[in-house]
């Protein structure tokens, strides 16, 4: 899932090649990943693109004074293309879910756009065209940026959150940015476990945690922004310690990394680094073994 790195680096992109381009054309393919209907996409077309940012893990791009908004979800992603054909992609013909068709950068140019695609069955990408950002519901909801927030706000926002620290990480209304990537990562960093309680913690151990994700942050932003969007997956990959790193070695104690499972997603982690030594219990494995 793009988290807050990866919008941040693919809203700087925008930013240096789109724009200042007009909209000429918004192909939708995908009916189900458009939200709004009030503007219509079609309310893009002749517009200038004027700016491009990041809300939280949404994508905002401003449209002389409209809004595009997108929510990349798991398997979402945005591809920088170069001439566009001109005939219109077919419905539901693979990822492609939405088509923007930009003006040419310079005269005799063909023109440029990008496309948003969705790869998997479970579709959770989303489209809004809305005329300020606060009518995107999930924007409406969010608490403050991961990154804004200083160590005495962080601390008040987990000292009233009850629940383990992974899902308040991961909890867009508590503070916004942090997937299941980096949630994971900056766990590690901190040396807790996910599964320890957000309102019980030592201050030494919200300190660490609030240096670990200021850290992990903006260490995943300097190597991102500047990136080209077809190669910030590799660079995300690149830079994590345990996330999606089942049965490596962790590259700080060389314990092995383990995960625990859950209906639709699954966490990453050190025993070494994170709960004494000893694995948290994963319940899909504990059933397999009865």
């Amino acid at each position: 899932m793009p988290e807050l790195p990866e919008v941040e680096a693919l809203a700087a992109f925008l930013q240096e090649n789109a724009v200042g381009r007009v909209v000429t054309r918004v192909d939708l393919t995908s009916v189900q990943a458009i939200k709004t209907f009030d503007p219509p996409l079609s309310a893009l077309g002749g517009l200038t693109l004027t700016g491009a940012s990041r809300i939280g893990k949404f994508l905002d791009l401003d449209v002389s004074g409209l809004h595009l908004v997108v929510h990349l979800a798991r398997a979402g992603w945005l591809h920088w293309r170069t001439a566009l054909p001109p005939a219109p992609p077919k419905p539901g013909k693979g990822p492609l879910a939405l088509r923007v068709h930009l003006s040419p950068a310079e005269d005799d140019t063909p023109p440029d756009g990008f496309d948003l695609t969705e790869q998997g069955t479970r579709k959770g990408l989303a489209v809004y065209v809305v005329r300020t950002t606060a009518d995107v519901p999930g924007i409406a909801r969010l608490g403050p940026d991961a990154l804004s927030v200083d160590r005495d706000q962080f601390a008040a926002l987990l000292a009233g959150r009850h629940g383990q620290l992974k899902g308040a990480l991961t909890d867009q209304t508590l503070t916004a940015g942090i997937g299941n990537a980096y949630s994971d990562e900056i766990l590690h960093t901190a040396k807790l476990s996910p599964f320890k309680s957000a309102d019980k913690l030592t201050d030494d151990e919200l300190v660490r945690l609030y240096d670990a994700m200021r850290t992990t942050l903006t260490d995943a932003l300097a190597r991102q922004v500047g990136q080209r969007g077809a190669t910030l997956k590799g660079e995300k990959r690149s830079g994590l310690q345990v996330h999606a790193r089942t049965g490596l070695p962790c590259p700080v104690c060389g314990d092995t990394v383990r995960e625990v499972s859950f209906a639709d997603t699954s966490l990453q982690y050190c025993p070494t680094c994170q709960t004494g030594g000893k694995p948290l219990a994963d319940r899909r494995m504990s059933k397999l073994l009865r």
